[in-house]
């Protein structure tokens, strides 16, 4: 035992030292990789930013496309790149550079002045052609093959096969296709441009050679509508349109975005809305400003693609109750050119705190849709009060409702708006109503109320007629609470009609109560509330949307009429 050898101290350090380095190592290079990784990404993100700030294409980057997609440089099949939401135009990555020197984007206005209306030339692209498209050649399929393969005309959405292609074809004259009577060429800003420079406005004289059926669309989307959908189809829509008629209301106000209509004929634009029925709103009223400028022979006619939680404007003038991508954007055009034109009343509702007639100015708010003071405005500013504190959180339209089903349940419970009876006054037209046992009041302007139902014709053998949007009344009924709300939702109870009236009076004598103007809630002291009409809106109706509601509506009016 004494003659072995005990290891030297260094050795033992030794060992430990190594076993310390080989640690550092293991721990310190995945957080270098890493770090280094995390650098590379972000030169990369910075190099596409400036790619993207300078070119004349519309870039967004992405990883993800909707089908096998090659890049229009090298042919190649993108893993990770970008497109074009103007022309449609993708590439990969490392080819961003070449793509802007050797491909031209959409030209929103001609560069020679002197061209005529007719003589625009197809604007082919190479390659990712849309599913299902067939060649106006041979009328076979087009893009059948995995790889860059077949052009598409950027204007007129035609395709053709690469041996299709003929000189007379690639150098044809471009109709804008199916949708040329809502495009508004290049050439003809072109035209309006110079003459505007020679201080001439007869647009008329341009406009003829564009055909009587010609009716330039307008698109005005909320990007951050309906779970943040607005974004993509303001790309969607660029691609079949001339990008100069999209707007984003969030980067370009209404107002600003509506003087596009002062460059076309009179009474020859139609206007596509894009968001809930808060946008609406805020497009009526810039098209009434519109109208104190002196330019209502350029006011456009509305139509909308609801984006919104609610959107009971959109359901009565019969675009549905929600839009989520269940139709192709080119259907939803198809939509708007044979929609026909109607009138929506506007009404004015002046606030008028109590006591202070003659010093403080009253609130006005303008009403599309309803107004309303009781459970289902109390319901509204709970949940507006939580969706400024937390936005995010409030992006999806089925979350949304269920919060509003959350506060109206424990409004069954609480029942902070009982009595209103006692604390309110009302007047149709000057005439006082006795009320009953009440715990809310609804002013209504439009046939749908609450997210889809009929509340003022309602269910059963009592019929009622039709609540109309343009007869100069408003339909007012009352509510027994918050439980009644949702009975009369899913059709198990009838509201309290109280009647009709082109002028509505309500006086809140005591108390704070909560009141909303079409969906926008906030909590009213003692006030006088006048509600008067205020003027006339065009509107763009879709009868090829019909709810079951309707058509048992529309049929019970039917039955009236015979037994009359």
């Amino acid at each position: 035992m004494e003659g072995e050898r005990r290891p030297a101290p260094y050795e033992g350090l030794f060992a430990d030292g190594h076993l310390v380095l080989w640690t550092l190592c293991s721990v310190l290079l995945p957080v270098f990789i890493t770090f280094w990784c995390s650098l590379q990404r972000s030169r990369r993100q910075l190099h596409r930013r400036d790619i993207f700030r300078k070119s004349k294409h519309g870039w967004r980057d992405t990883d993800l496309f909707s089908q096998p997609t090659y890049c229009c440089v090298c042919a190649q099949h993108i893993l990770q790149g970008a497109f074009c939401d103007c022309c449609g135009l993708c590439v990969d990555e490392g080819c961003l550079k070449k793509a802007d020197k050797r491909f031209q984007c959409k030209e929103i206005m001609l560069k020679n002045d002197g061209r005529d209306l007719d003589a625009m030339p197809h604007h082919w692209i190479r390659g990712n052609v849309p599913l299902c498209s067939y060649c106006v050649v041979c009328k076979q399929q087009c893009g059948s093959q995995p790889k860059l393969c077949d052009y598409r005309c950027i204007w007129c959405q035609k395709t053709v096969h690469d041996e299709c292609m003929k000189n007379s074809l690639k150098n044809g004259k471009c109709d804008f296709g199916e949708f040329k009577n809502l495009i508004i060429p290049p050439s003809y800003l072109t035209s309006i441009n110079q003459m505007r420079k020679d201080k001439k406005t007869d647009y008329a004289v341009l406009a003829s050679k564009l055909g009587r059926q010609w009716a330039p669309l307008i698109i005005l989307a909320n990007s951050r509508s309906g779970t943040n959908m607005g974004e993509g189809l303001l790309g969607e829509f660029r691609i079949l349109l001339n990008p100069v008629q999209v707007f984003d209301v969030t980067k370009t106000p209404p107002i600003k975005a509506l003087q596009l209509c002062t460059l076309l004929p009179y009474y020859s634009a139609r206007v596509l809305v894009c968001g809930g029925d808060g946008t609406v709103g805020w497009v009526l009223d810039a098209i009434d400003e519109m109208k104190i400028k002196g330019q209502e022979k350029y006011i456009p006619q509305v139509a909308v693609l609801p984006l919104g939680t609610g959107n009971d404007l959109s359901n009565t003038l019969g675009w549905g109750t929600g839009y989520a991508g269940e139709i192709p954007v080119a259907q939803v055009l198809r939509n708007v050119m044979e929609a026909d034109g109607v009138k929506l009343d506007r009404w004015k509702v002046q606030v008028t705190n109590k006591g202070y007639y003659h010093l403080r100015k009253p609130k006005e708010f303008t009403m599309n849709n309803y107004f309303s003071v009781g459970p289902d405005a109390l319901m509204a500013l709970n949940f507006h009060a939580h969706r400024e504190k937390a936005p995010s959180l409030f992006s999806s339209r089925i979350l949304n409702k269920a919060v509003y089903l959350f506060y109206g349940t424990k409004d069954c419970l609480v029942q902070e708006c009982k009595d209103l009876n006692k604390k309110v006054e009302l007047e149709l037209d000057g005439e006082q109503v006795e009320l009953p046992n009440l715990e809310g009041i609804i002013v209504l302007n439009i046939g749908y109320w609450g997210g889809g139902c009929r509340l003022w014709e309602g269910m059963g053998d009592e019929t009622y007629p039709l609540a109309r949007h343009d007869d100069g009344l408003l339909e007012v009924v009352g509510v027994y609470g918050s439980f009644h709300c949702a009975q009369i939702q899913v059709k198990l109870a009838n509201p309290f009609r109280i009647g009709q009236a082109h002028t509505v009076r309500l006086i809140l004598k005591c108390s704070m109560m909560p009141m909303q103007v079409d969906g926008e809630p906030w909590a009213q002291g003692p006030c006088t509330v006048t509600i008067t009409h205020k003027t006339h809106a065009l509107m763009l109706y879709f009868s090829g949307e019909q709810t079951d509601d309707d058509i048992s509506s529309a049929s019970d009016q039917e039955d009236m009429r015979e037994t009359e």
